[in-house]
Formats: structure tokens, sequence, C-alpha cells
């Protein structure tokens, strides 16, 4: 077997990670009360939020950051264009953004970057600065006959309850440039849709159950698979081989590591 790189090799210090956020932060909440009670039961977390990072100035990155007692840098993006007098999809303003974002972090010697509810699409400058892992509300494995992720964007709980599928589960994967089809990580546990009556073919009726899907899949699948990853990664667990394929504990995961 080729040599495989680990895609963090574990030091004495804890594993710096940065994180990323847009909105509510649930997902860096449970990132970071595991970050805690692995400290409580081991007496040292292997990662550490070591700076939370918002691209919303009215996100709840302050609360979370004071409930936490951990940095926060709010750099608010639509301000960014604004003054430029750009529109949002201008991907080289998007550009400049990132790269003074990446000068922001330094001082944080962040070695992973965890996207818990970032809502900005990270350009190459960002995604080579550090290690980035986001989840998302589906399995990313599934694909089109074509060979395309099945559900990718936004929506990706709607698709599945449309197109009929009975269980939905969080995926969580490296963060590359094509958003939603980074290298997969993690997949959890499936979790049973709830229809509880009504047409999912009526707009309204849809909305309302993908919605209550998907909190349910955050509580059941996000909150913990994502942490668990960062450990996984923060203990020395992921590593690439040849062409970029990934390893976990020296067996190839060509889906990611799945619960069952």
């Amino acid at each position: 077997m080729a040599e495989l790189r680990k895609l963090y090799n574990p030091k004495d210090e804890q594993m710096q990670v940065a994180g990323f956020m847009s909105g509510s932060g649930t997902n860096l909440r449970k990132i970071i009360e595991f970050e805690r009670q692995l400290a409580r039961e081991r007496g040292k977390s292997p990662y550490r939020v070591a700076v939370i990072f918002s691209d919303n100035s009215e996100s709840n990155a302050p609360k979370i950051g004071k409930d936490f007692d951990v940095p926060v840098i709010i750099r608010d993006k639509i301000g960014f264009y604004d003054a430029r007098g750009k529109p949002l999809k201008d991907m080289a303003v998007r550009a400049e953004f990132d790269e003074e974002t990446v000068q922001a972090l330094l001082l944080y010697h962040i070695d992973v970057a965890a996207y818990a509810g970032y809502m900005s699409k990270a350009t190459p400058v960002l995604i080579n600065a550090f290690l980035g892992i986001n989840v998302h509300p589906a399995d990313l494995s599934v694909k089109t006959p074509d060979g395309r992720r099945k559900y990718t964007g936004d929506r990706a709980v709607a698709k599945a309850i449309v197109a009929g599928e009975k269980y939905i589960c969080s995926t969580v994967h490296i963060v590359e440039e094509k958003v939603d089809y980074g290298r997969i990580l993690r997949v959890s546990a499936p979790l049973e849709v709830v229809l509880e009556g009504g047409n999912p073919a009526c707009p309204e009726f849809l909305e309302q159950i993908a919605r209550k899907n998907q909190d349910k899949l955050k509580e059941k699948g996000d909150w913990v698979i994502f942490p668990q990853t960062l450990l996984d990664i923060a203990e020395g667990r992921f590593a690439e081989g040849l062409e970029g394929r990934l390893f976990y504990n020296g067996v190839a995961i060509p889906d990611g590591v799945r619960l069952d």
C-alpha cells in the first residue's frame, strides 16, 4: 500500500479549530459542547475551538462566543460587497473577502475550519488555507444515473422526500471547490422519514415536513457525526493516499465511515 498522509498529524498541542458560521450556530454549539465533554472525561480534549468566525453581523456568533468564552471575529459579507458596489455573485470579490479572513485568523494558528452553517461559498483562497469540513443534510454518496450527487444544495431533505426516500442521513465531507462535492468522511445512521399524513406534492406540506425531518436529522445526524469527525481528525484517524483517496484507521472509505 502506498504511504498514507494523515489529514492532521496529532501532536502535543490541541488541534486548533475555527468555527465558521452565518446564522444560529447550533452545530457549532454542539462541537464546543463535545470539546468540553472530552476535556471533562479525559482531562484534555484533542481539539479546541480557538475562534469563531462569522460572515454575518446579525448571526449568533457573539452569543456563542460569550457563552463559551471563545474569541469572535465578524466580517460582514454583505457590507463588504456593498462597499465595493459589487453583486454577491462576484467571486473575485469573494476571493478578496476570503484572503482578508485568512489574514484575520493567522493569530490563532488554525489547523481545521469547521463549516457549521457557513452559508458563503468558499473560494480556493480559503480552501487552501485550512482543511475545511462541512456537514450536509443528505447522503452525498447517492448518485443520479449520470454520476452526479443526487441530494446537493439547500433543499436536500425536500428533494429526498419528493424522490420517495424512506430514510435520510447527514454527511460530513471535506470542503472542496465544487459545493457539496467534497470527499466524504462520515455518514450518519439512517433516520426514517416521517410524513405525518399529507401529500408531498403539495408545496406547503412539503416545506413543512421537510423542515421537521431536517430538524430531527440535525439532532440525530449532524450533532453526532460532526463533533465525532473532528475528534477522529484530531486523533489522526483519517488519512489520504494516492489521488486523494481517503482512509480511516488504514482502511479505504470510498463513501466515508458509515454508521448503521
